[in-house]
C-alpha cells in the first residue's frame, strides 16, 4: 500500500507524538497547553497531528518549552549531517592560515588552543605570537558568519584571557590584537554587508591592514577580512561545494593576498 500523499514526513509525525505523550504525561488539555504557549489548541492539535510544515518554527518552540521540552533540528545533507561538511571547511581554513602565517617573519602561530581560567572554558582558533615586537594575536576563523553577537563576545572574552593564556607559554605580551578571519563566499559577504557598521565598529582595520601588520606589527589592532582558502585540496581530496581545486602553490599565493571587504 502506497503512503497518502497528504500523510506528514516521519519524522514530523514524531516529533508530533512525542510532544503529545508529554502533555498527556503532565495532564494537560490542549488546551491548556495552548494558553501556556500563547497558541490556540488548534496549533497544538496541528503540531501533535505532525503537520509540522504549517508551523511557525518559533511557534513549535514555544509549544515545546511549555512542556519543558527541547527541540533540536537536524540539519542533513545528501544523506549525511552538514556537521563534517563544516569541520572540513574550518579544517580547510586551518591550513590556509597555516599556510599564511608560515610566510610571515617571526611569527609563531599556535592552532587550536584550549583554556580554562577561572571556570571560563574555551578554544582560541589560533594564538600567534611575535617575539621581537611582543605582540600577541588572537585569531578567529569563521567559515560561517551567522551570530555577530556572538563572535564579539566570544572575542572580548578570549581577548581578556589572552594574556594569561599566553602567559603559559612563557610568552610575555605588551599587546594583544584580534583577527576575525572569515571564509569568503557570497553568503558570508552578504552577511557582513548587512552588519558592516556593527563590524568595523569593533573591528575597524581589513584585510590591507592586517596584512601589512602581519610584516610589521607594533602595537594593538583590530582586524576583519575574508581568507579565500578555497578548499584546500593538499591530498587530492575536495571539500564539498569547491568551485575548483587549488593547489598548494596557488594556496600560498592566494594566503599572501587576502582580499577584503567589498
Amino acid at each position: 500500500m502506497s503512503a497518502d500523499p497528504h500523510d506528514p514526513p516521519v519524522n514530523d509525525r514524531r516529533i508530533g507524538q512525542a510532544l503529545k505523550a508529554v502533555r498527556l504525561q503532565l495532564g494537560l488539555t490542549q488546551d491548556e497547553l495552548g494558553i501556556a504557549a500563547g497558541v490556540s489548541r488548534f496549533v497544538v492539535g496541528r503540531i501533535e497531528r505532525g503537520k509540522l510544515d504549517r508551523v511557525a518554527l518559533q511557534t513549535l518552540r514555544s509549544v515545546a518549552a511549555a512542556t519543558d521540552v527541547d527541540v533540536d533540528l537536524m540539519v542533513r545533507w545528501r544523506g549525511g549531517e552538514l556537521g563534517r561538511v563544516v569541520s572540513a571547511r574550518h579544517a580547510a581554513m586551518h591550513e590556509a592560515l597555516a599556510l599564511q602565517m608560515s610566510t610571515e617573519p617571526g611569527w609563531t602561530c599556535e592552532p587550536e588552543v584550549s583554556f580554562s581560567i577561572y571556570g571560563e572554558r574555551g578554544v582560541i582558533d589560533a594564538l600567534a605570537w611575535h617575539a621581537s615586537s611582543r605582540c600577541l594575536l588572537v585569531i578567529e576563523l569563521k567559515s560561517e558568519l551567522v551570530d555577530i553577537n556572538d563572535l564579539m563576545a566570544t572575542m572580548d572574552r578570549r581577548l581578556r584571557l589572552a594574556t594569561e593564556i599566553a602567559d603559559k607559554r612563557g610568552w610575555r605580551a605588551a599587546t594583544v590584537s584580534a583577527w576575525v578571519a572569515i571564509a569568503d563566499g557570497r553568503t558570508n559577504r552578504r552577511a557582513f554587508a548587512r552588519h558592516r557598521t556593527t563590524l568595523r565598529a569593533k573591528f575597524p582595520e581589513d584585510g590591507h591592514t592586517i596584512r601589512r601588520w602581519l610584516r610589521r606589527p607594533a602595537g594593538p589592532i583590530r582586524a576583519l577580512s575574508f581568507m579565500p582558502f578555497e578548499h584546500v585540496a593538499l591530498g587530492g581530496g575536495v571539500v564539498a561545494g569547491a568551485r575548483r581545486v587549488r593547489t598548494l602553490g596557488s594556496v600560498r599565493r592566494a594566503g599572501q593576498n587576502l582580499p577584503d571587504e567589498p
